[in-house]
């Protein structure tokens, strides 16, 4: 069976193109998901209120520049795709650019990416000890990627709760007073 390294540019490029243009879209979907399901709790108030319009505005508006340059980032684009979704920036604005993205993006995988993958092979076929260091490498570079974002995580999580007068009211038990 042949894999995604032996094919013709042309189709790697185009199978990693309907990759990221599902990828990306199932990401945003999710947003407009989640901001239509937040407008029917308690965050209806707080997801209605001005400065979030006003950010919905501001997406709309100069959000497809910012979704087409996160395809050139590691580890934005999720979060550009899910905020477009969050804000709701019309289709007719996310479509091209997540399509101007999405070429760039398999462009780069489909050359420089494969290229950069084939030389890790290579090195690694040529000592069991390179393989042992490779993989030693990728580990620890994903352990540390996701220990960073847990670590964010955990701050932004508790910075918005403090921030948000629904749900900072019911963490610090003062709900039933306020009412």
């Amino acid at each position: 069976m042949d894999s995604i390294i032996s094919l013709p540019f042309v189709w790697a490029f185009l199978i990693l193109f309907c990759i990221v243009m599902l990828r990306s879209n199932a990401t945003y979907w999710a947003g407009r998901g989640l901001a239509a399901g937040g407008r029917k709790t308690k965050m209806q108030k707080y997801m209605d209120s001005s400065a979030v319009l006003r950010a919905e505005k501001l997406i709309a508006r100069w959000g497809a520049p910012a979704v087409s340059v996160s395809f050139l980032t590691i580890g934005v684009q999720t979060a550009v795709n899910m905020s477009a979704g969050l804000g709701r920036m019309p289709l007719r604005r996310y479509i091209p650019a997540t399509i101007v993205g999405s070429i760039a993006w398999a462009c780069i995988y489909a050359t420089i990416g494969i290229a950069a993958f084939e030389a890790a092979l290579a090195a690694a076929a040529g000592s069991p000890w390179a393989l042992v260091l490779l993989v030693l490498t990728v580990g620890v570079l994903i352990l540390g990627v996701h220990l960073f974002r847990v670590s964010r995580n955990r701050k932004l999580d508790q910075s918005a709760l403090d921030d948000c007068p629904v749900m900072g009211a019911e963490i610090s038990g003062t709900a039933g007073a306020q009412a």
